[in-house]
């Protein structure tokens, strides 16, 4: 039964699908799908607009028309499937590769040294997977971490990322954008809670999608109730430093 009353609306021309908002949506309602924030179900909207302050784009506003009422029961029957579905496709690869495959790398494990601009660079890796989606939040490596998140695309843009990041951080990288930001905030809200994580730093891209990576963290912070210094490094798409 549709009836009038208070619903979010999404401009799909303004919205750059950063994901935002998703984490911010308690009841679900909200998923990036093909890359644009997508309103699941009319139902599971409460229209009380908490997903708003979150949208750098200004895409989303609270307006007044004809809906499905909230359904309380429906949100908690959706986000219960939800969890089932995240438990039950934890990957695991052919190729060796599973998320439980977890490894330590210490400094005699570092790769050969290959010669980059005239220097001599090795692997500074210490942890595997790197994932975000991979990383157990059991993983023995997390105790009394220094964690280093990072936006996938940083990898191949920072020239010396194994130089001046990875050195005594635990990384976990993933992308802001077309991953789902609300499992990130259970997983690192997970994380904060099981471990004693010493600082976090996040190095993300210029572009706008990628400050939902400081979000899921803040979220995440929030959810734990943890208080962990956090720093932001942002890096320009030609490779440099902005902050």
């Amino acid at each position: 039964m549709k009836v009038l009353r208070k619903i979010i609306e999404i401009d799909e021309e303004l919205c750059d699908g950063c994901g935002q908002c998703v984490p911010a949506c308690e009841e679900g309602a909200i998923q990036i799908i093909n890359g644009k924030a997508k309103l699941v179900a009319e139902k599971y909207c409460d229209g009380l607009g908490a997903c708003l302050g979150d949208c750098p784009t200004g895409a989303l506003k609270l307006i007044e028309r004809e809906a499905e009422e909230f359904d309380e029961e429906a949100v908690e029957e959706y986000l219960s499937k939800l969890e089932e579905k995240k438990d039950s496709t934890e990957p695991s690869f052919a190729c060796g590769c599973p998320s439980t495959n977890v490894q330590v790398f210490n400094d005699s494990q570092a790769g050969e040294a290959k010669k980059i601009g005239g220097t001599d660079i090795s692997s500074a890796l210490s942890n595997w997977p790197v994932q975000i989606k991979l990383v157990p939040p059991r993983a023995p490596f997390l105790q009394n971490a220094d964690l280093l998140v990072m936006a996938d695309c940083c990898a191949v843009v920072y020239p010396n990322i194994h130089g001046d990041f990875l050195p005594g951080k635990v990384v976990m990288m993933g992308c802001p954008k077309f991953d789902n930001a609300a499992e990130y905030v259970d997983k690192f809200s997970e994380i904060f809670e099981r471990h004693n994580i010493n600082s976090i730093t996040i190095v993300n891209m210029e572009v706008p999608c990628c400050s939902g990576l400081v979000k899921i963290i803040e979220k995440a912070l929030e959810k734990a109730q943890k208080d962990i210094p956090v720093k932001e490094i942002c890096i320009s798409t030609r490779g440099t430093i902005l902050t």
